[in-house]
């Protein structure tokens, strides 16, 4: 089997699905709450959460981050393990109050390394998570690699099925692509689109798959 490039997958995958227009949220602020609802759970999930947060007026900065950690949790519920979840959020908000003082135009404005470097101490933010924050809410230059990214990445025989490395992955894309956002944001939307709809965990869809003719070349 032949390696696709990752430009070649891309390619693909766009003339197939078009723009994704992802990530689902009205402002930078909802996406960096999204992505620490989506954490182990569907993205149904996620937004009927946000749409108790919404339907309260509580989807702001200034509100969040003052909430009770009960409040907070009930509101949250539907989004799955809402204690954690709701601590998380306060972590979050409390180190953006903390370094940024709670603007998060001024968070968007920090630099790409030291940003993340931030996000990661935060209790309960990963990788995945601090990827999703700074490419969809603060639209930096990074590529986010969660389990349908190394799903693919592993069909296709660029990366390994067993032990990944985060890093690595990521690292196999910012450097066989331009360094811009959005085409970052849009790859990775078609990766999580391929993967819902054909590259599933179980009996995956290989045949009308758009990358088949990738795969078997």
């Amino acid at each position: 089997m032949v390696k696709p490039s990752l430009i070649e997958i891309y390619d693909r995958l766009f003339a197939f699905f078009g723009p994704q227009h992802w990530w689902p949220g009205e402002t930078p602020f909802e996406i960096i709450v999204g992505a620490v609802l989506t954490q182990n759970t569907a993205w149904t999930n996620v937004e009927k959460a946000i749409a108790n947060l919404k339907d309260r007026g509580l989807l702001t900065f200034e509100a969040m981050v003052t909430l009770p950690h009960a409040t907070l949790a009930d509101l949250i519920r539907p989004a799955g393990y809402f204690n954690v979840k709701a601590s998380r959020l306060h972590n979050l908000l409390g180190m953006i109050q903390d370094r940024y003082a709670g603007d998060l135009d001024l968070f968007a404005q920090e630099e790409l390394a030291a940003l993340r470097q931030n996000l990661l101490e935060v209790k309960g933010i990963g990788p995945e998570t601090a990827d999703s924050i700074l490419l969809y809410a603060a639209e930096k230059p990074t590529f986010v690699i969660d389990a349908y990214t190394h799903r693919l990445l592993s069909r296709h025989g660029l990366a390994a099925e067993e032990g990944a490395d985060y890093h690595e992955m990521q690292e196999l894309f910012m450097a066989s692509l331009p360094n811009t956002p959005a085409l970052f944001n849009e790859y990775h939307a078609l990766i999580v689109r391929t993967g819902k709809e054909f590259c599933k965990k179980t009996n995956p869809r290989c045949a009308e798959c758009p990358l088949f003719e990738t795969l078997n070349s």
